[in-house]
């Protein structure tokens, strides 16, 4: 019966991982998975993950089922750091969470949602995005579309962006990330989150916030400004979160669905339903990780931990991006590769072509993913100047020897 099935190409960043560890130059860098990373390379436990799972392994009681919404304690904690604690949305019981297996499950569980509860309702997200969404909500059974997000020139097309989603149909789902877009870096400004808002009311779209990197830009709460933004300001949003980075649990597999309704009402309608696309999914979310989160945000001395070692994590990111800009500056790049230092997150869109990050990965063992994304993490100030002189190079800049 298997012999109709064929072969597929593997999927691109797992393909980089396996080449990167098949390379045997001593110099090679890691610049193309999504993982936060120290300057030796490593992705590190967080010290208070620790302090809690020991708290965890010491206290645990039971292995049984959290049911199909996950843990409260874990949605109780999640709510409050997403929308804020004093959030008014809070106050009228209009969120509900349904803990997933990562943002990646959220955002499964919302794709059939939508294609269940809302049919016929298409689905438009950035160009680029991060390329999971395409595979998550078309294997949902829904239309996908695009609206512009970078130009020619590599940097934000807000006009363009803005200029499409007024042409968007009316009740369709508009998919926005949060913050630290994912593959560009390039963020909105609070005066253009705002004016997205105005055109999401007036279209009657259902946006579909993407919160992958809550923390890893400007801050917890300043990460959170479009998200606290839109579940203020409309009746109906869709949030999707992840602990994968904020938290550094990835392989624990810890995200979060949020629904916003115009009130309790409605929101309890909505929540039955996410109850029942996630029993049909997987059933019961694992466990660990939403124990760790709680552990953690329930207690104000592990939180405070968390949180200054969340920020060491990102002003070690915010400033590589600015090192990395100084390192081209005796090659005369700086201004070619400005962008890098005025994006957030782990990522950045460099405008480097597919020839260049050919030429990097061949030549020097570069890797990043041939659309010019590169994991800012993986910078250090051991490789900078290697990688800074390799940029130079494939950019035809005379280097010495």
């Amino acid at each position: 019966m298997f012999e109709p099935v064929e072969r597929v190409p593997g999927d691109a960043i797992l393909g980089l991982i396996e080449a990167f560890k098949n390379d045997t130059n001593p110099q090679k860098v890691d610049l193309g998975v999504g993982v936060y990373r120290d300057d030796k390379g490593n992705t590190p436990v967080m010290r208070a993950v620790k302090e809690a799972e020991t708290r965890l392994l010491k206290n645990e009681t039971t292995k049984t089922y959290i049911g199909s919404h996950g843990a409260p304690a874990y949605g109780n904690a999640i709510l409050p750091l997403v929308l804020g604690a004093e959030s008014p949305v809070l106050e009228a019981g209009r969120a509900s969470a349904t803990q997933s297996p990562g943002g990646t499950g959220a955002l499964r569980l919302a794709a059939d949602f939508i294609a269940k509860q809302l049919p016929g309702r298409d689905i438009w997200v950035s160009d680029p995005t991060w390329p999971n969404h395409h595979g998550i909500f078309t294997a949902a059974g829904i239309e996908l579309h695009k609206y512009p997000y970078v130009d020619a020139d590599n940097r934000l097309d807000f006009d363009g962006m803005l200029a499409a989603i007024r042409q968007i149909p009316e009740g369709d789902v508009v998919v926005l990330h949060a913050c630290c877009h994912n593959p560009t870096g390039f963020d909105l400004s609070a005066e253009q989150w705002q004016a997205v808002l105005e055109v999401v009311r007036e279209r009657k779209l259902l946006p579909l916030i993407d919160f992958a990197y809550q923390g890893f830009g400007q801050g917890l709460d300043e990460d959170a400004h479009g998200v606290r933004l839109f579940a203020e300001q409309l009746d109906e949003v869709i949030i999707t979160s992840s602990c994968s980075k904020n938290f550094g649990i990835y392989n624990e597999r810890t995200g979060c669905l949020i629904a916003v309704a115009k009130n309790a009402e409605q929101m309890e309608n909505v929540r039955s339903q996410f109850a029942i696309v996630a029993r049909e999914n997987y059933s019961n979310p694992p466990a660990h990780g939403s124990s760790i989160v709680g552990e953690i945000l329930h207690d104000p001395e592990l939180a405070a931990a968390w949180r200054e070692e969340l920020t060491e994590m990102r002003d070690r990111v915010n400033g590589l991006r600015q090192a990395f800009v100084k390192a081209l500056e005796p090659y005369g790049l700086a201004d070619k590769y400005a962008c890098v230092g005025e994006q957030r997150g782990m990522f950045s869109y460099t405008g480097l072509t597919p020839d260049q990050v050919d030429r990097l990965r061949e030549e020097f063992g570069i890797y990043m993913v041939r659309s010019g994304r590169a994991n800012v993490a993986g910078f250090s100030q051991e490789n900078l100047p290697y990688i800074a002189k390799a940029i130079a190079v494939v950019n035809g800049v005379s280097v010495d020897d």
